[in-house]
């Protein structure tokens, strides 16, 4: 990613975690990034787009921190980034309908997500659900370090990696 884009992402963090990503307008993520107006839009067309694209960073950057770590080192990873994101903070705290939307049945985004944890963690279907649900709620009510660092390593004795699990398809 090259350096204006990052630049442009991390004051859309900015924005976001101060205003919300509904309250956040394109002038207050170029305010936040330090640029004009118009040179946000030479990189994004909409704030969804913004949105959309700082996704997709944060997901690079948490696959990351947990990819390739033993399974409950991994979630408390996740967990300690998604309970304390800012942005995610603000979502929880004005706009929690945003994040309790994912679990609706057919949510194309909470299959993407779940997804993408069976990947990161090597679990199967219901491993990647059942960490995913944990973690939403981590980021709703965060809880104490100590506290996520226990349930973490309690979820991790449940789910045990996909290669390991009996009768898991191999290929």
């Amino acid at each position: 990613m090259n350096r204006t884009r990052a630049g442009l992402l991390d004051g859309a963090a900015r924005a976001f975690a101060e205003h919300g990503v509904r309250r956040s307008t394109m002038q207050s993520v170029a305010a936040s990034a330090g640029v004009a107006k118009g040179t946000l839009y030479n990189y994004f067309r909409t704030k969804d787009d913004v949105v959309r694209a700082l996704l997709s960073a944060e997901f690079d950057r948490l696959t990351a921190a947990a990819g390739g770590l033993p399974l409950d080192a991994a979630l408390t990873a996740l967990a300690d980034e998604l309970g304390t994101h800012p942005v995610l903070r603000r979502l929880a705290a004005t706009e929690p309908e945003h994040l309790t939307a994912l679990l609706l049945a057919d949510s194309e985004r909470w299959a993407e997500l779940t997804g993408w944890l069976a990947a990161v963690l090597a679990v199967d279907a219901d491993g990647a659900e059942l960490a995913g649900r944990w973690l939403l709620g981590v980021v709703l009510q965060p809880g104490l370090t100590t506290q996520r660092r226990r349930q973490a390593a309690v979820l991790a004795g449940v789910l045990r990696p996909a290669e390991l699990r009996p009768g898991a398809d191999r290929g």
